[in-house]
């Protein structure tokens, strides 16, 4: 019989393996593409008519909490269990699916290499790979704004794809790392501020921003304390305290405004969504040009993150089991 211990470490070691070495295999179905036919149905049979910011509402409500309940049924039901499989190993197994489900650090690494390819071969391809993976309109970028764009949504995407999902693990489990994956998935989806949406998905625009509080802060020390150790820049700290604020999100500024520091440049500005321009502020000061030698030691800067908060995860689920 496994340990406690080995029973609250395994899941999460071998999920964030599986995700370190596949990513997201597009081979592989995903929960996510579930969530997403899952909000997409709500949308268009309940984001019209009367009272839709109530109906937004009760779509996330359910569909987060729903996701909760069906995740714990699941890993705590041994009828799932083939009889010639113990319970207990059973529960582990599919926990580390899930966890594996749930982290996409792997995948956008890959992606936002692939964009600084693109952009170094032509204009156009690096416009075509960039929309792979941000929301704004990209037809018009410039080679510089395809690259901010890359390293805005590496940096965001460490929160919301990594940090996150396993300050949730630590704190509600498997049936909260499922739970976050579909708030994030709403905002993803609906939460814009737009016409179409701004009322429909008002619920799962402010249930994201709550859920990423502490997450995307979180995830602005654990890029930033490193590079500060090493350097001797505290004062970056105080960089990423003023710039942070700098986001129409109250969250998604303080990671962009962490890798904005290490890398010393520019991010934010006015961008095009759904056809609406967007007038972002500013993060940083230093319009330089970024290169593939940005990218790179972004992505460090990702995976040292990355690692810290699986250590700190493992311990908390060690230290609470």
């Amino acid at each position: 019989m496994m340990s406690d211990t080995l029973t609250g470490l395994f899941p999460l070691l071998v999920g964030w393996l599986l995700d370190l070495v596949l990513g997201d295999p597009s081979w592989l179905p995903h929960p996510v593409v579930g969530f997403g036919k899952m909000i997409a149905f709500c949308e268009r049979r309940w984001n019209k008519g009367s009272y839709r910011k109530l109906k937004g509402a009760l779509v996330a409500v359910c569909l987060i909490a729903g996701i909760f309940i069906v995740t714990s049924f699941l890993i705590s039901d041994d009828s799932f269990f083939d009889p010639g499989v113990k319970a207990t190993t059973g529960r582990v197994l599919i926990s580390a699916l899930l966890i594996f489900y749930c982290l996409a650090g792997t995948t956008l690494i890959r992606e936002v290499r692939a964009v600084f390819r693109a952009v170094d071969r032509s204009l156009e391809e690096g416009r075509a790979q960039v929309a792979r993976i941000v929301g704004r309109d990209t037809s018009e970028l410039s080679a510089q704004e395809v690259r901010t764009a890359a390293l805005e949504t590496l940096a965001e995407n460490l929160s919301d794809g990594v940090i996150a999902p396993l300050f949730w693990l630590a704190i509600l489990g498997v049936p909260g790392m499922l739970a976050y994956k579909m708030v994030n998935t709403l905002d993803s989806m609906i939460g814009y501020k737009t016409e179409r949406y701004k009322d429909f998905g008002c619920w799962a625009a402010h249930i994201d921003d709550i859920a990423n509080y502490i997450p995307a802060r979180l995830t602005a020390l654990l890029m930033v304390l490193p590079h500060a150790m090493v350097s001797g820049q505290w004062s970056m700290i105080t960089f990423v305290r003023h710039y942070g604020r700098h986001h129409a999100s109250p969250n998604s500024g303080y990671p962009e405004a962490a890798l904005a520091g290490i890398l010393n440049c520019r991010f934010g500005g006015p961008h095009y969504y759904f056809g609406e321009l967007f007038d972002k502020p500013f993060i940083g000061e230093n319009e330089r040009e970024l290169t593939t030698d940005d990218m790179k030691k972004a992505v460090r800067v990702n995976r040292t993150a990355e690692v810290l908060m699986v250590i700190l995860t493992g311990f908390c689920l060690v230290v609470c089991h």
